[in-house]
């Protein structure tokens, strides 16, 4: 019915406004307690063979929400209730921003991929903190960080300490994001003694609160093999909990669209099937890089179950999806557990 009825529909109107719309639904619908159990029953697949335990936390099932659909944690209850083993929202900036100018999201229909070029847009962390005290549900929670684009990257470790220091009483795990290509400069992060100092800098803050939280690092997949080798080198000297693979790509390679129909998309990151099979190579030199030490979080272009079992295979501890709950709709988790 989703993909034959209610997508088409759907797929008639703008991108950002239909996500405006859905989340419009998502958060009515987690207000109308009475429908819970309902939903629950209809969306969740709960079985003890899919729990699995990775940084200290376990985990109901293997598949999360990636970061972007829900950037102010609005539905975070009612994803959950949706099959998703757990949810990173964000990402999120110490102060609320626009992001870039629209329109900044396009669908690739025939790849069943997406490009965005949002740009961190946000209300900013303590508006996300408030929302997370509101969460009834024991959906795992991940936050996403990143810094507002107004902040030099000379400046950006004060970011980033800020929003971990507001959100880490109220997330399992904070997730690092200096890999998106739609804020100006974020990628320069990724090289090597900037990262050294940022990933330093947050494990010593979290190391301040009474508990600590697992720390994981987002990393883009247009990174060479050489740039790999400098992030596991970081990882394993400052102790970071896991590596997620990966953001959305800069390329535009292997889409079935004419140069002058990619070059009117524009700039962004393009997202969903496209970008599966380079995200697969990362998570498998990574695994045998670490050899298998740390963690590592699989994101990019999964739609099914074989999707993730080259994900697990290629070394992934966990998935996490975003494009494909558009393309497949709210089904989309339970349906690739049951055929797991």
């Amino acid at each position: 019915m989703y993909k034959h009825i209610i997508r088409p529909l759907l797929f008639l109107c703008n991108p950002e406004k239909i996500h405006g719309f859905t989340m419009g639904v998502l958060r009515l619908l987690q207000k109308i307690r009475i429908f819970n159990p309902l939903i629950r029953a209809l969306y969740q697949k709960k079985d003890k063979k899919f729990e699995r335990e990775v940084f200290g936390i376990k985990f109901p099932n293997p598949i999360g929400l990636a970061a972007g659909l829900d950037k102010d944690g609005e539905a975070i209850d009612m994803l959950g209730f949706l099959g998703f083993g757990f949810v990173e929202v964000g990402t999120v900036t110490p102060l609320p921003q626009p992001g870039n100018p629209k329109p900044r999201l396009f669908r690739l229909k025939r790849n069943k991929g997406l490009i965005n070029r949002m740009g961190f847009n946000n209300d900013g962390v303590e508006a996300l903190v408030k929302k997370l005290k509101q969460k009834y549900s024991k959906i795992i929670v991940g936050g996403n960080i990143g810094k507002n684009k107004i902040t030099p990257n000379e400046n950006a470790v004060s970011d980033y300490i800020k929003d971990l220091q507001a959100l880490h009483d109220y997330v399992d795990y904070i997730a690092i994001n200096i890999s998106s290509p739609n804020t100006p400069n974020l990628r320069e992060l990724q090289n090597k003694e900037p990262l050294k100092q940022l990933l330093s800098a947050l494990k010593a803050e979290d190391k301040k609160f009474a508990t600590s939280k697992p720390i994981l690092l987002k990393i883009a997949p247009d990174l060479t093999n050489e740039q790999l080798d400098d992030i596991v080198e970081i990882v394993r000297e400052t102790g970071i909990d896991g590596i997620i693979a990966t953001n959305t790509t800069i390329a535009r390679d292997g889409i079935d669209y004419t140069k002058e129909e990619i070059e009117a998309f524009g700039n962004g990151g393009m997202s969903g099937q496209p970008v599966k099979k380079r995200s697969t190579e990362v998570i498998r030199y990574l695994h045998q890089k670490t050899n298998g030490e740390i963690p590592i979080v699989g994101v990019g272009g999964i739609s099914d179950a074989d999707d993730v079992r080259e994900k697990l295979e290629a070394g992934a501890s966990l998935v996490e999806l975003f494009t494909s709950f558009i393309y497949n709709g709210p089904k989309c988790v339970k349906n690739i557990l049951i055929k797991l």
